[in-house]
This record gives structure tokens, C-alpha cells and sequence, in this order.
């Protein structure tokens, strides 16, 4: 049965079938990456983009990055509910911002942004950019259909544990209406969080059980690690990346592969600022004219 939000794979490995019914929860099936991004190539481009008059965002280089990523690796949208497998539908992260209140201090909101497959890095900072002014500008307002959708939760307290037991319950068993999908941080391709913005180095941070998202980035304070280059050691500055992945999804060898290749694009952004030559979609999905939802 498919989903508001994904098709349900049909030919996948056997193995991988399986799997789901041994793991049932997401937090049982975590396996956690570390990755040291080169911070000196990303910090070159960002610099050459404002000689250029662009703002660009470290944040934004790494999402354009995994973007690039997926649109060459589909396999990474992928997400498990209800023993099932599926394939996402659309492409969207969430990310933790701060948000400024009136009395002079910050608060922690979540945004979440919709990309197209072939969107280069340009496109992907001005959604990132526009989508953090207007949290800004927001205030103590709610900025998004995020915010709305958990303070218009956290108006009922008391009954707040039956909420959520329900609206698991229909996720795991209905799939949510896309409307609840969108306004919920939890249901996305890629939740990334950038803990430098708050002076913490990286850590390796849980997985939802609540929603669909199988990979969790947590970007550290920048620091200074030794690191082989041939056959020789330097030391370098490095942006210090863990990642929490759902292993029912796909492979080790999978995702080695896959974040190797996201390692290079790190090095070399201004690969990002050309479209895809093509997109890869998702073999096991059997489905005539599969819809891709863009926001």
C-alpha cells in the first residue's frame, strides 16, 4: 500500500525484507558515521560566492551537497514505517534555527525546506536564506506550518500523550494526510542540526520514532585534527560531521560508498553549481508516472 508520501518498494533484496521485522523500531537499527569535512575548501568557496555578492551558508553547501547526493543515490530516501519500506515521494529537510523574542533573547524552532532533485546550490541557499529571514522576522509568531502545527499541540497538554499515540498509530498503519506530513519536522528526507552555531562539537544524536527520517546530520564546532594527505600528515581544520542512519534502509557498503562521494563534493563545491546531468529515481518503485511532490 503506498503513502501520502512514499511508494512501497516491491523487489527489493530479501534480506532487506526481512530486516524491518527483526528491528521493528527505528532507534533499534542505528549505525553512526563520523565524517571530518574540509572546512578550508568549503570556507574558499563560501568567500569567493560573497566576492560575487552571494551570501552563502556553510549550512547551505552541505545541503546542496547531500541533495546532489541523493539525487545520484535515491536509495538514501528511502524510509521504513510499519515494517515496510518505502521510497519518499519528495525530497525535504528539516533543520533547527534560532529564532529571536522581543525581550532580547532566542528560542529554538525547526524549519523545513522542499527541494527539487535538480536544484543546484544557488537555489538551494536562497530557499535556506529566505526561509531563516522570515524566522527572523517572525519574532514570537509562529514563522511556519512547523511551528503552528506544535504550538497548536502543546494547547492541549493534558491530552497531549493521546495525540501522539494517535497520530503514530495512523501514521503506522494509514499514513498521515500530506497536510500533517508537511507540517511535521519529523516526516523528511534529511534532519540536520549545525551545533557550531552554539559553540558544540558534534554528537551523535537520536533517531525520531515518530515520522519517517532516516538520516540525522549534527555539524560540529569547527577544529584542528591531523590528516593524511598521500603519504604524508598534515593538520587541518576540519568541520567534524556524525551521522545516525537507519540501517534497514540500505546497506553499509551503501552508505560508504554514498558518503565518500559526499566527502568530494565537500571538497570541490563548485560542482554543486551546475544541475544534475540526470537524476536516478528509485528502481524498486513499480509505479507508472510516479508523482514527485515540490513545494
Amino acid at each position: 500500500m503506498n503513502r501520502p508520501d512514499g511508494y512501497k518498494l516491491k523487489g527489493c533484496d530479501p534480506f532487506y525484507e526481512i530486516i524491518p521485522h527483526i528491528m521493528p523500531h527505528r532507534y533499534d537499527a542505528t549505525n553512526y558515521v563520523n565524517l571530518d569535512l574540509d572546512l578550508e575548501s568549503i570556507s574558499k568557496y563560501v568567500n569567493k560566492c560573497r566576492e560575487r555578492g552571494i551570501t552563502m551558508r556553510h549550512m547551505s553547501v552541505v545541503i546542496a551537497g547531500y541533495l546532489r547526493l541523493v539525487s545520484q543515490n535515491p536509495n538514501l530516501n528511502r524510509f521504513v514505517i510499519n515494517r515496510r519500506i518505502y521510497s519518499r515521494n519528495h525530497f525535504a529537510v528539516s533543520f533547527v534555527a534560532l529564532k529571536p523574542n522581543p525581550n532580547g533573547g532566542s528560542s529554538e524552532t525547526v524549519i523545513k525546506l522542499y527541494f527539487n532533485m535538480d536544484d543546484d546550490i544557488f537555489e538551494v541557499n536562497r530557499k535556506v536564506e529566505k526561509a531563516i529571514e522570515q524566522t527572523e522576522n517572525a519574532m514570537d509568531e509562529p514563522s511556519n506550518a512547523t511551528d503552528k502545527f506544535l504550538q497548536g499541540m502543546n494547547k492541549v497538554p493534558g491530552l497531549m500523550r493521546s495525540i501522539v499515540g494517535f497520530l503514530k498509530m495512523w501514521d503506522k498503519y494509514f499514513g498521515l494526510p500530506f497536510s500533517l506530513i508537511d507540517a511535521s519536522p519529523f516526516h523528511t528526507s534529511l534532519f540536520i542540526t549545525n551545533l557550531a552555531s552554539i559553540r558544540l562539537g558534534a554528537v551523535y544524536h537520536h533517531m525520531y520514532d515518530f515520522g519517517s527520517t532516516s538520516i540525522f546530520i549534527a555539524m560540529g564546532q569547527p577544529e584542528k585534527k591531523l590528516v593524511r594527505v598521500g603519504e604524508t600528515i598534515v593538520d587541518k581544520k576540519v568541520i567534524p560531521v556524525n551521522v545516525t542512519t537507519d540501517d534497514r534502509v540500505e546497506s553499509g557498503y551503501y552508505y560508504a560508498r554514498c558518503f565518500r562521494q559526499f566527502k568530494r563534493y565537500m571538497a570541490n563545491p563548485e560542482v554543486l553549481e551546475k544541475k544534475p546531468e540526470t537524476v536516478v529515481r528509485d528502481a524498486n518503485v513499480k509505479v507508472k508516472n510516479p508523482k514527485f511532490i515540490v513545494k
